[in-house]
């Protein structure tokens, strides 16, 4: 059985990681920057995914380019390892889950985002 959260609204979670980031002086333009850095939309296919209400699974099948540099997101998430994940939509999210933490733990964009 699939992880509930695979059936969740990417628009439902979303206002979540803004939230977060905002909490921490953080913007929403940066969780969109970090957010088109791992899954190559550009900000219009990303709105458009937004109001489609696509759910976790299909916004991270349908990612346009995953970004290759992704692998080097690591750590922990929710107590589990981001790189022993072996559900690879599981591990897209948790990717995501790790790099907006690290933009709420203030660190710099650029190492975020691995250099580029």
């Amino acid at each position: 059985m699939k992880p509930r959260i695979f059936g969740t609204s990417f628009a439902d979670v979303y206002p979540l990681y803004v939230a977060k980031a905002e909490r921490k002086q953080r913007t929403k333009a940066e969780v969109d920057e970090i957010i088109r850095w791992l899954t190559g939309y550009n900000q219009k296919q990303f709105n458009a995914q937004l109001d489609k209400q696509v759910d976790m699974e299909t916004f991270f099948a349908e990612a346009p380019e995953p970004n290759p540099s992704r692998v080097l997101v690591k750590g922990v998430v929710c107590g589990v390892r981001v790189e022993e994940i072996e559900d690879p939509v599981m591990r897209e999210i948790r990717y995501l889950d790790k790099l907006v933490d690290e933009l709420a733990r203030g660190k710099a964009m650029e190492k975020i985002l691995r250099g580029g």
